[in-house]
């Protein structure tokens, strides 16, 4: 008896499987491409506007949702690259990392030395003040002294007596310590953070230049690189002069309250010269303090203090600043002006100590980049 694949119906069978299999694996006629879609068609414009909006609206809800993340980021990176000359000066004789130490370091004690010279004062003043506080107390009671006249007219400790058998002091007080808790335990932690991530970024500097500067065209990554290393030279710059307008102004401050024999000095310099570096309202915050702890030499002291640095902001802002700046960020006085104003107005505090870098940034791809090709056309 024959197979079954030899028999006659089974080779027709199986010619039949491989002509369906031939059929079904043939490339069918697809027709031809048609013409490429028109760009300014329409369609395609109104798609592709659609589609940027969406983009741009999108970068910028992802941006607010991680704005507390990128105030400490952006602030660490300015602080980094401004630091990132004396890392370089110390690293020609030792290894990157122990220069970032160093640096930071030195950072450190500066803040150490702060506190070392403000603790004793204010733990004595307060020990003062709290043996001292019954008797102005009772002086007050009695209508003595200036405190003790507007008590007698406008019954000020009675009020507030009041207020709190009432409970409505009680339940204010502990709102605003609440809120003070909260600020303060926010403001601790975004400057633990920025600390570390200026660590980090100081040490890791190099690497992230080199990889940003490969992002580059290799035909323009010489160009590229040349510019963005003038650009962080001159954020070095700023840094550098705005610790030397801090500088002058704790000097300047030394020297005024030796002269009008108000207590504490040293103290009171390193502070003004720590509230200098924030720019717009750091020194005026830093002279107002100052003109109160004036007061307790005299009110004629106070009022003179004040005025000291009223003339000392205006010398400042006007005259010593734009003549510190022109010559390390080679940025010209109005420029610095204008854009420490603009800055404040925008970002606040933020955006006027990043103003003056971004203001030397622009002038120089002006000048370098667009400039040269406005006058090719």
């Amino acid at each position: 008896m024959a197979d079954a694949e030899d028999s006659p119906a089974g080779t027709q069978s199986d010619r039949g499987l491989s002509t369906l299999v031939h059929h079904h694996h043939a490339p069918r006629d697809l027709g031809r491409r048609g013409r490429p879609f028109d760009r300014r068609h329409p369609i395609a414009i109104g798609f592709t506007a659609t589609f940027g909006v969406a983009a741009a609206v999108g970068v910028l809800v992802a941006l607010r949702a991680l704005r507390q993340v990128m105030i400490p980021l952006g602030l660490a990176t300015f602080i980094a690259v401004g630091l990132d000359p004396a890392v370089r000066f110390i690293a020609r004789r030792t290894p990157r990392w122990v220069a970032v130490l160093i640096v930071a370091l030195g950072a450190v004690g500066v803040f150490a030395g702060f506190l070392a010279a403000a603790i004793p004062p204010l733990s004595s003043q307060i020990t003062q003040f709290s043996h001292h506080l019954p008797g102005y107390l009772n002086g007050i009671r009695r209508h003595n002294g200036f405190l003790g006249r507007l008590d007698s007219r406008y019954h000020i400790i009675s009020t507030v007596q009041k207020k709190v058998t009432s409970g409505s002091i009680t339940s204010t007080l502990a709102t605003s310590a609440l809120g003070v808790g909260k600020f303060v335990a926010r403001t601790t932690s975004e400057t633990i953070i920025t600390i570390v991530l200026t660590i980090y970024i100081l040490g890791a500097l190099p690497r992230i230049k080199r990889t940003a500067y490969n992002l580059a065209p290799a035909s323009r990554r010489p160009r590229v690189e040349a510019l963005s290393e003038e650009i962080l030279d001159r954020v070095g710059g700023f840094v550098l002069g705005n610790l030397a307008t801090s500088l002058i102004a704790g000097l300047g401050t030394y020297g005024w309250l030796l002269i009008v024999g108000v207590p504490y000095p040293l103290l009171l310099a390193i502070f003004v010269a720590l509230m200098d570096l924030i720019p717009i309202v750091g020194s005026s915050l830093g002279g107002l303090i100052v003109s109160l702890v004036a007061l307790t030499r005299s009110i004629p002291v106070a009022v003179a203090t004040l005025a000291f640095y009223l003339v000392y902001r205006f010398l400042e802002d006007y005259l010593l600043t734009p003549r510190i700046m022109s010559r390390t960020v080679n940025v010209s006085g109005l420029v610095t002006v204008v854009a420490v104003l603009m800055g404040g107005t925008l970002l606040g505090i933020v955006g006027a100590l990043v103003a003056i870098p971004i203001a030397a940034a622009v002038q120089l791809v002006f000048r370098e980049v667009v400039r040269p090709s406005l006058e090719e056309m």
